[in-house]
């Protein structure tokens, strides 16, 4: 990879850039704000979203497509529900390579259409490249060079291998899947229970009673990635339990804090409005409710999500509905 680019300057964007920049001779981080692409570039770091982490000379920000016109890769990390107002605009720009591979890091379900992030990106650019990368990776410790792991997931090996010895290095080790939908699905449907596992904590109920609501959110995130076209094992891997564990139990996740700050009381109003990023699991939990029922699944914490996010439902209510539902076998 000679030129990489990533679509998206907030803290994830900025740590894969920086991985790039490892093994590519240039690097261009694009957002859609002009000043803040300035400022990086005048300060070599990106205050806002990764303050005290260097960047390298070589990593240039911008905010215009005409610079990722020569990427031979182009890593989309925007916010799930930008994907496709910005992937549209990449595409009305021409700036894209018609080789250039898309390799999708987003974590989400698009709500009108039901897609995956790469779903969403084949929709738009049917012809091009197109992989997926996720994993139990929280954007301050990757750009501090902690170790940590990812999958790709491309149905074209000959990509795949290449992804992966491109985002191979000391600290970050890749793997490879050709489940993309098992990948893609284990994301975005972690995110809720990092929002329940939140509340959990908020509301002081300890160590025993988040274990189990995240493993009950393993049984309901498996059930649902199943009904979608994935393969059951991927979610014993990284981008299903280990994403799981990593963003319930993380300070670092988004969706830990915005259930934390539910559970001790806080409106989400308030909360959304307080957060300097994006908590994804937000808006992902409507769109992975709406496919819960269209597959007609049994999803009981995630329809109590549903309800404490878009219904008003107490979080002290939901817990309640939850521990008195009927008993059933462990594997029902």
């Amino acid at each position: 990879m000679k030129h990489p680019a990533i679509l998206g300057s907030g803290s994830w964007g900025t740590a894969l850039a920086l991985l790039a920049a490892q093994k590519a001779p240039r690097v261009t981080l694009w957002g859609r704000d002009p000043a803040a692409a300035a400022l990086i570039n005048q300060s070599r770091e990106n205050r806002r979203y990764l303050p005290g982490i260097p960047l390298p000379k070589h990593l240039h920000a911008s905010a215009d497509f005409a610079d990722l016109a020569d990427a031979d890769l182009v890593l989309a990390v925007v916010p799930s529900t930008a994907l496709r107002h910005t992937a549209l605009a990449l595409k009305a720009s021409g700036a894209l390579r018609p080789d250039a591979i898309l390799l999708c890091g987003i974590k989400g379900i698009e709500l009108d259409t039901g897609l995956t992030m790469s779903g969403v990106l084949r929709d738009i650019f049917p012809h091009q490249p197109l992989a997926v990368l996720s994993g139990p990776n929280h954007a301050e410790e990757v750009a501090r060079q902690l170790a940590a792991a990812a999958v790709i997931g491309c149905l074209d090996p000959a990509i795949s291998l290449r992804l992966q010895h491109f985002f191979t290095l000391p600290w970050f080790r890749t793997y490879r899947s050709t489940d993309v939908t098992g990948i893609e699905w284990g994301g975005a449907v972690k995110n809720v229970f990092a929002i329940a596992s939140g509340i959990s904590a908020g509301l002081g109920l300890g160590d025993n009673a988040r274990a189990a609501l995240v493993t009950r959110g393993l049984a309901e995130m498996t059930r649902l990635g199943i009904a979608a076209g994935g393969r059951s094992q991927t979610f014993q891997g990284l981008s299903g339990v280990g994403d799981l564990i990593v963003t319930c139990y993380s300070l670092h996740s988004r969706n830990n804090r915005v259930g934390r700050l539910l559970g001790e009381g806080r409106s989400l109003p308030w909360i959304t409005d307080s957060m300097n990023m994006v908590a994804e699991g937000v808006a992902n939990t409507r769109s992975i409710h709406a496919a819960a029922r269209r597959f007609q699944l049994r999803t009981p914490i995630i329809d109590q999500m549903f309800a404490i996010l878009y219904e008003g439902k107490p979080c002290a209510a939901a817990l309640t509905e939850l521990l008195s539902r009927d008993p059933r076998a462990e594997d029902d």
